[in-house]
């Protein structure tokens, strides 16, 4: 039953979804934040960073903020997300996944949508702080779908773990991309692919035994990325085999603690497939907003807080 109607509604441009997508990665003026940075190991050895941000007063209460496909905790919408929350007295842990620190990390595997033994790891190590009463998982495209897995992957969570907000999340990886391929996306697909052939030709230089010249120069497409690294770094048979395990949408009936899922309809990266208002129909922890616009991750609102920033806090406040 929870399906909500979305009294979102843009001024005239920002009803336009790749305007409203374009202007909040590139154009918003970046809110500010403090951040300070924790260099958590991991089990195999490697590494992942961890930006903190805290609320002005001692708090039980923190959010975990996982970034989108080739993102950061210093990407606009983390700090845009981030600040309302610590005005609502939770600190912030925000995960760079592997490789998107800022320094490259150590094994060949890297980070993907459904990798949800790092972000096991993050949530078990701030347990491990004994603080934390109350934790949060909030996540934007990629990141939206790492956490719904890991919600729905597992028979149990932490009790800790008390809701999750997904935005923008594509909840069919394969149907996403086959979106990001219609032309009208060009430049966004462009943007993605210059990033992850830069980190493949960096990472080749630790894995001259596994990566080469020669298979990257055969990356022409995201897909051809997948087949050539992401699913042979990661255990995966091809792309679509990685595709298919990792889509977040088999296991939203399995989440059993309140989720927010954010999706604008005019939102270019997102298929059908990842509006899923038939398991929202039938669920009562999967709460499904489609707002008209909104584009991806693109909820522009005239005060400074995005209307996504403002829906999460009042969604953590509202639902039991």
């Amino acid at each position: 039953m929870p399906l909500i109607q979305s009294d979102y509604q843009p001024s005239f441009i920002f009803k336009n979804g790749h305007f409203s997508t374009i202007y909040s990665a590139k154009l918003r003026i970046s809110p500010g934040l403090i951040q300070k940075r924790e260099r958590v190991t991991l089990p195999d050895h490697d590494f992942i960073d961890i930006d903190w941000s805290y609320a002005k007063k001692p708090t039980k209460k923190v959010a975990i903020l996982l970034h989108g496909l080739e993102g950061n905790a210093q990407r606009i919408y983390i700090k845009g997300a981030a600040n309302p929350l610590l005005e609502d007295h939770w600190d912030i842990a925000a995960m760079n996944f592997r490789g998107c620190s800022g320094e490259d990390n150590t094994m060949y595997q890297s980070y993907h949508s459904g990798k949800t033994d790092d972000l096991e790891s993050i949530i078990n190590h701030i347990l491990e702080k004994d603080h934390y009463q109350e934790i949060v998982l909030v996540g934007f495209s990629l990141g939206a779908n790492l956490i719904l897995k890991y919600l729905g992957e597992r028979e149990t969570v932490p009790k800790e773990i008390k809701k999750g907000v997904a935005i923008s999340v594509p909840t069919s990886l394969r149907g996403s991309l086959e979106s990001l391929n219609k032309p009208e996306n060009l430049p966004y697909r462009t943007v993605f692919l210059i990033s992850l052939r830069k980190k493949y030709q960096l990472k080749m230089k630790k894995h001259p035994d596994k990566m080469f010249a020669s298979e990257l120069n055969k990356v022409k497409s995201l897909k051809d990325f997948d087949d050539i690294y992401t699913s042979r770094a990661h255990g995966f048979k091809d792309a679509h085999d990685y595709y298919k395990i990792n889509s977040s949408n088999q296991f939203l009936p399995n989440i059993k603690v309140p989720v927010l899922i954010l999706n604008a309809k005019n939102d270019s990266f997102l298929n059908p497939e990842c509006f899923p208002f038939e398991i929202a129909e039938n669920s009562k922890t999967l709460f499904l907003e489609t707002p008209l616009y909104g584009g991806h991750v693109g909820f522009h609102k005239p005060n400074g807080t995005y209307y996504s920033e403002s829906r999460t806090v009042e969604f953590l406040k509202d639902i039991k």
